[in-house]
């Protein structure tokens, strides 16, 4: 759920959406009077938004920093990229640590037999 509101979010027309509810927002200013209420309905707005965003912003680098590791770790291991690596950033977390797990057992293994 957390890649598809970040593919989401990240799209020219949310950007849109948010500037269009900032306008409308200022635009009825006058008639409300540019009350107290008016000026929290923007503020809580904002905060929630924010708030949620940064969780879904730490949740996007942690799968793009376990993907671009399980991809450096291949290139050190083998001094040979597989193209199975590419695109990775895009899978679960589960299955990027697969990756990794299999670049951990790979080097065991070289280990092993040095």
């Amino acid at each position: 759920m957390a890649a598809a509101v970040a593919h989401a979010t990240g799209r020219p027309l949310a950007f849109g959406l948010c500037l269009g509810s900032v306008l409308l927002w200022g635009a009825t200013g006058p008639v409300f009077d540019y009350s107290e209420t008016w000026q929290l309905v923007i503020n809580t707005g904002t905060t929630i938004v924010t708030f949620l965003m940064v969780f879904l912003i730490q949740n996007t680098q942690n799968r793009d920093g376990a993907a671009i590791q399980a991809k450096l770790d291949e290139l050190i291991r083998s001094g040979h990229a597989k193209n199975d690596f590419i695109g990775i950033e895009h899978l679960t977390e589960a299955e990027v640590e697969a990756f990794r797990a299999r670049c951990a057992a790979a080097k065991k293994r070289k280990a092993a037999n040095t």
